[in-house]
């Protein structure tokens, strides 16, 4: 039997709020007011964000590619991405199918780390019929908090990663080991940031992700200036096979980010419906609230 106290007893103080058209058409009509202007602020800011000159950011998309179906975000393994000897060597069950390999365990384990983007682009200037290549940027593309906290290399000599993955064997889909992914160690092994960004999962199964950055020199110039550009692109990565499509997009930011008119649009949506709703109740309350006021009290 419960004790006889107020909170087992429920006889604790409650507040229940009284909803009337004095305290509820006020609020719509505020909402409304406060979300219209910042969506269209927002979509505005959006819509013109190539005008803007800085920082140009290159990015691949994909589409149709599902990275947040459950089972393939559970598949990796965070102990050994963060540098944990034994999880290396002996990877998390939740990276099957892709957790060894020819009774090696996998470095990085899970369908995330298998399923990693591989494309090579290459972006040139054509003047008179001569190529000039432009600078792509490799580093700064990953979160601050992935690159020094979340991802790092297993420890031990830092300087020969070939020793510190000794034991283990490359995911089935890559071309070669880990640490292989590029020549300068500081941005190889688990904290390659080609490799970070890409186990950062998308939310939608159309997504565009960071691939490099072209740094702006002249203040005096734009960062590519109007002409003849040439890209190539060296394909490893096929998407034939769950009917994708694969894109490159160029990009300046601004003070809200890249370019995403979805939160502008939400904005106007979420206060426009808001507006919309505190007109119609106005009107409802202006012709229907009064009339039991009159009515007759039997005693």
């Amino acid at each position: 039997k419960p004790d006889n106290t107020a909170f087992k007893q429920q006889r604790l103080p409650a507040w229940q709020p009284i909803l009337t058209a004095g305290t509820v058409l006020p609020a719509f009509f505020v909402i409304g007011l406060i979300f219209i202007p910042i969506g269209i602020g927002i979509f505005v800011t959006s819509n013109n964000i190539r005008e803007y000159e800085s920082n140009v950011f290159m990015y691949y998309g994909l589409s149709n590619f599902y990275q947040n179906h459950r089972r393939y975000v559970k598949s990796r393994d965070d102990s050994q991405l963060n540098g944990d000897n034994s999880s290396l060597l002996n990877p998390s069950k939740e990276c099957e199918p892709y957790r060894t390999n020819e009774d090696k365990p996998i470095a990085p384990c899970g369908a995330i780390a298998n399923s990693m983007f591989n494309d090579t682009l290459e972006l040139y200037r054509i003047d008179n019929d001569t190529r000039t290549p432009i600078t792509l940027i490799k580093k700064g593309i990953a979160w601050w908090t992935d690159k020094n906290v979340k991802f790092r290399n297993p420890t031990g000599d830092g300087n020969n990663l070939t020793a510190l993955f000794q034991g283990t064997t490359k995911p089935v889909n890559w071309p070669k080991p880990v640490y292989m992914l590029d020549s300068e160690l500081d941005n190889n092994g688990f904290i390659n940031e080609d490799f970070i960004v890409w186990m950062r999962t998308a939310a939608l199964p159309t997504f565009r992700k960071l691939y490099r950055l072209i740094e702006r020199k002249n203040n005096l110039q734009p960062t590519l200036q109007a002409g003849k550009y040439s890209l190539e692109i060296t394909y490893n990565y096929p998407v034939y096979s769950f009917d994708g499509r694969k894109r490159m997009i160029l990009s300046t930011i601004s003070w809200m980010g890249g370019k995403n008119p979805f939160l502008g649009i939400a904005y106007i949506t979420v206060g426009s419906i808001c507006f919309f709703l505190g007109v119609v109740l106005l009107i409802i309350h202006h012709k229907y609230g009064n009339r039991n006021t009159s009515a007759d009290i039997p005693n």
